[in-house]
């Protein structure tokens, strides 16, 4: 786990950056060093931008935390409270509050919140679905999790272009194609409606996935990927 130290930037000078730490308890040396093993410790500077959380930002939150807690019997407070003590043990963060914290911050908890939602089952309803973020994060955990990234129900994942029926999907390179997961219902609609229409209609579309994703998603196996390159041929 890494360790968030937060401060401000007191001078830039080419690519020397100078932070005095603000956090009321300061450094924890102890903890620098134990992270840092004994090597020269690594570190990442992130610039908030300055801006607060958006309201749309704040009501898909509100949303997903809504739904997880009418799943898990918690209050919306309760759970809000678990999600986010999760959110700090799994990033290192501080506390913040929704209502104040900075764009960038809301936005990484808003992905931290759906994947929550994937990881533990926790079911959300089909309007806040539409509301949550179709971009990346959610579509990689609707396809790890292989739900519809329209309904939420069961999916198969779906190839853009489509692949006919009839060809053989083990000599299928799928680094070609981009991927989206689709129900047996939105499946069917996608090809009554075009491909064009249905990615409007929906506000989705399907991503490309590099060679460890479709390979754990069981698309190809490294073996494949070896043959399409003509790597491992007989002599």
């Amino acid at each position: 786990m890494s360790l968030i130290l937060n401060g401000d930037i007191e001078s830039i000078q080419g690519d020397v950056i100078t932070v005095r730490v603000t956090q009321p308890e300061g450094v924890n040396t102890l903890r620098v060093r134990q992270l840092a093993d004994g090597r020269k410790p690594s570190a990442a500077v992130e610039i908030e931008d300055g801006r607060s959380i958006s309201p749309d930002q704040r009501r898909k939150i509100w949303a997903l935390i809504g739904d997880y807690a009418d799943y898990t019997g918690y209050d919306p407070i309760e759970m809000e409270a678990w999600v986010k003590v999760y959110y700090m043990a799994d990033t290192g963060r501080d506390y913040f509050s929704i209502s104040s914290c900075s764009m960038s911050q809301a936005s990484d908890f808003l992905n931290y919140v759906i994947s929550f939602g994937f990881k533990y089952e926790i079911p959300w309803k089909l309007k806040h679905m539409d509301e949550i973020p179709s971009a990346y994060p959610l579509m990689m955990q609707c396809l790890k999790h292989r739900m519809c990234v329209i309904c939420g129900k069961h999916a198969d994942i779906d190839h853009e272009p489509p692949i006919g029926s009839g060809r053989d999907r083990t000599q299928i390179d799928n680094r070609r194609y981009k991927f989206f997961p689709l129900c047996r219902t939105h499946h069917s609609l996608r090809h009554e409606m075009g491909i064009d229409a249905f990615m409007d209609f929906y506000h989705i579309k399907p991503v490309k996935l590099d060679e460890e994703t479709l390979i754990s998603l069981k698309l190809n196996s490294r073996a494949q990927f070896d043959r399409f390159d003509g790597k491992g041929a007989s002599k």
